[in-house]
């Protein structure tokens, strides 16, 4: 009884604002409260929805996920899919000034140079030159065709900045000195629009700070704010996902990452026979259903299924074989190397702080324990074999997931012989043949048994009614500026 009358608070809760539909826009996203500024191009979630906020790029991602004009009001794409000719707006800096293609050339190359040594800077390796054509007018010659070249352009980490600042849509203008970050929309002749004097009418202001889960639902359940964002696996649980709030919690089909990352190969792991093995042994479809999570997609390949069209696989792995099947052959493999080295098979798995993360785990070391190997859980940032890996994708081409892997990112097991191959289909002209090396990178990186794959990443969102501009989507990624349209 106790619970329902919860429940039904936090329904009535979720029907009025703490700020009425005048007030700013209270918004909690899930993370460190240190990450509330934005700096740098190793950005938290928090960071980088403020900086997608306060600095657009050539292109954006709207509420729904699509891509839509920036600083450039319209672009073209030649038919060889490797120039992207943009035509900037007419908007101007702080001072007035008038953003030139030049100071879009420079700031795009300084990023890419930043850049360097992420994942996100492998990605931008097809881009060949950055030229200004005139002076509103700039042209991304690539190395080859790169499908979803657009939704890279659009990511938080390539907003355009002069010096420290960017150019809109939105602008600071409170230093969060307090842990919150208190943003309003430029007027619409700095976004490149005709000038209104009423446009404040139309817009609210916007209050953004970073907290633990646990604080920012509790936050949520006392109406302090209208929104959260950023929640994921570890934190699910701490959200009632049942019936009665539906509306309330909103769940993000996204693509991406998630599964467990080898961290050495010694010992038990030593083997791609054996690691496999312990692939081999998870019950993907049942993983969730102690958390509760309707509609979530397992996988046992690093790039989704489908993804590599007909050069890549046509069906999960190892779907001629029952779990049964899978878990006998396991079973032996670990049996042999124990009975070799005489002692137990033991792993050590690295989780984030939470319940749902509690919960991940005990549902991967009960199916470890049926083949014969003891998991134990440690923290994130510890001595692990295994680690919980949860990556948001930046875009749906395969390029994105056999990235993540490349050895010169030092996550984990890596294979060079796939990186060369990625490299070798980043030189190709044609799709069709781009795919079919792709398709030979992910069989060569899935063989080496770098990653146990699960299925997509989770992400929620907690929602009130009085939030427009707030959209599900598959990237995860919710931008600020569309929640301050006023409902008047």
């Amino acid at each position: 009884m106790r619970f329902l009358i919860s429940v039904l608070l936090l329904c009535v809760l979720a029907a009025c604002s703490p700020s009425g539909s005048d007030g700013p826009v209270q918004v909690a996203i899930i993370g460190d409260p240190a990450e509330v500024t934005a700096s740098g191009v190793r950005l938290s979630p928090t960071a980088q929805h403020l900086r997608a906020a306060t600095a657009e790029g050539l292109v954006a991602l709207d509420e729904a996920g699509q891509v839509v004009p920036a600083l450039a009001e319209r672009w073209i794409v030649t038919d060889d899919g490797q120039s992207y000719i943009f035509r900037l707006r007419n908007s101007e800096w702080s001072d007035g000034e008038t953003v030139s293609a030049t100071q879009v050339r420079n700031s795009l190359r300084s990023l890419v140079r930043r850049l360097q040594g992420t994942s996100l800077g492998l990605d931008l390796e097809q881009i060949d030159e950055i030229r200004a054509m005139t002076g509103r007018v700039i042209e991304i010659r690539l190395k080859g065709p790169m499908p979803d070249f657009l939704r890279l352009l659009a990511q938080p980490e390539m907003g355009i900045m002069r010096g420290s600042l960017g150019e809109g849509p939105m602008r600071i203008v409170s230093d969060g000195a307090e842990g919150v970050v208190t943003l309003e929309a430029l007027p619409p002749e700095r976004r490149g629009l005709p000038a209104r004097e009423d446009w404040r009418e139309f817009v609210r202001p916007l209050m953004v700070r970073s907290l633990p889960a646990q604080q920012a639902v509790e936050a949520f359940s006392s109406g302090e704010v209208d929104l959260v964002l950023n929640g994921g696996i570890a934190s699910i649980p701490l959200a009632d996902t049942g019936p009665l709030t539906r509306g309330t919690i909103r769940l993000d089909g996204v693509n991406g990452l998630f599964g467990l990352v080898f961290r050495n190969e010694n010992g038990l792991l030593g083997d791609p026979q054996r690691r496999e093995a312990l692939s081999m042994a998870i019950d993907r479809a049942g993983l969730m259903q102690p958390l509760n999570i309707g509609g979530w997609q397992s996988s046992t390949w690093i790039v989704p299924l489908g993804g590599l069209g007909d050069a890549g696989p046509q069906q999960q792995r190892w779907e001629d074989l029952s779990l049964q099947d899978r878990r006998d052959i396991a079973r032996q493999r670990v049996t042999a190397w124990e009975r070799a080295q005489g002692r137990d098979a033991v792993v050590r798995i690295a989780m984030p702080k939470g319940p749902g993360a509690d919960a991940l785990f005990a549902q991967i070391s009960g199916d470890l324990g049926l083949i014969g190997v003891t998991a134990r859980p440690v923290g994130l940032g510890d001595a692990a074999d295994l680690e919980l890996y949860d990556r948001l994708a930046r875009y749906g081409y395969p390029l994105w997931y056999l990235n993540q892997f490349n050895c010169r990112l030092k996550l984990g097991l890596c294979s060079p012989e796939a990186d060369e191959l990625v490299e070798r289909a980043n030189r190709q002209q044609g799709a069709t043949e781009k795919l079919q090396v792709l398709a030979q990178a992910h069989r060569e990186l899935v063989s080496a048994e770098v990653f146990i794959p699960l299925g997509a990443p989770v992400r929620w969102s907690l929602v009130r009614g009085n939030v427009f501009g707030f959209e599900n989507n598959e990237w995860g990624l919710h931008p600020l500026f569309p929640l301050v349209q006023s409902p008047n």
